[in-house]
C-alpha cells in the first residue's frame, strides 16, 4: 500500500469525527500547496516537499496537526495552540466541535512550505481576512 492508500485506510478507520477532520485538512492541505507529496511516516500521515512540512496525529479526544518547523513560521492568526514551548515544531489541536480557519490554515501551509523551499528564512504569513476585526 502507498502512502495516499495508508492515509485513505487511516480515515476510514477512525470513522468518526477525527476522520473527517484529517479528509478535511488533507484537503486543505492540497488547494495549498498541490506539488505536496503524502507520506506515511512514524504511523502516520505526514506530507512533504523539500522536507516535512506537517504530521496529522489523531488521538482519543483531539487530532493534532504538528508543523515540524513551526517556531520559525509567523502565525498571525494564532493557530498554533500546542507545543508552544518546542524548539522547532508547532502543532495545532483541533477538539471535536472546533471550526477550522481554513484560509489561516491554507497560508500557515504555505508559509512552512515557502520555508523548506527557502532553506530556512521565515516567509511572511498574511492574516486571513476571517480573523481581522
Amino acid at each position: 500500500m502507498d502512502a495516499s492508500e495508508l492515509i485513505d485506510k487511516r480515515i476510514a478507520e477512525l470513522d468518526d469525527w477525527r476522520g473527517k477532520v484529517i479528509s478535511q485538512v488533507r484537503k486543505l492541505i492540497h488547494q495549498a500547496a498541490p506539488e505536496i507529496i503524502e507520506e506515511w511516516k512514524w504511523d502516520t500521515p505526514v506530507w512533504s516537499q523539500n522536507g516535512n512540512v506537517v504530521a496529522a496525529g489523531a488521538f482519543q479526544d483531539h487530532v493534532k496537526l504538528n508543523f515540524f518547523k513551526g517556531a520559525a513560521l509567523n502565525d498571525p492568526d494564532r493557530l498554533f495552540n500546542a507545543g508552544l514551548d518546542a524548539k522547532a515544531t508547532r502543532a495545532i489541536d483541533i477538539q471535536q466541535g472546533d471550526k477550522l480557519n481554513e484560509e489561516a490554515l491554507k497560508n500557515l501551509i504555505r508559509s512552512a512550505v515557502a520555508l523548506n523551499s527557502s532553506k530556512g528564512k521565515p516567509t511572511p504569513v498574511k492574516k486571513s481576512k476571517a480573523a481581522k476585526g
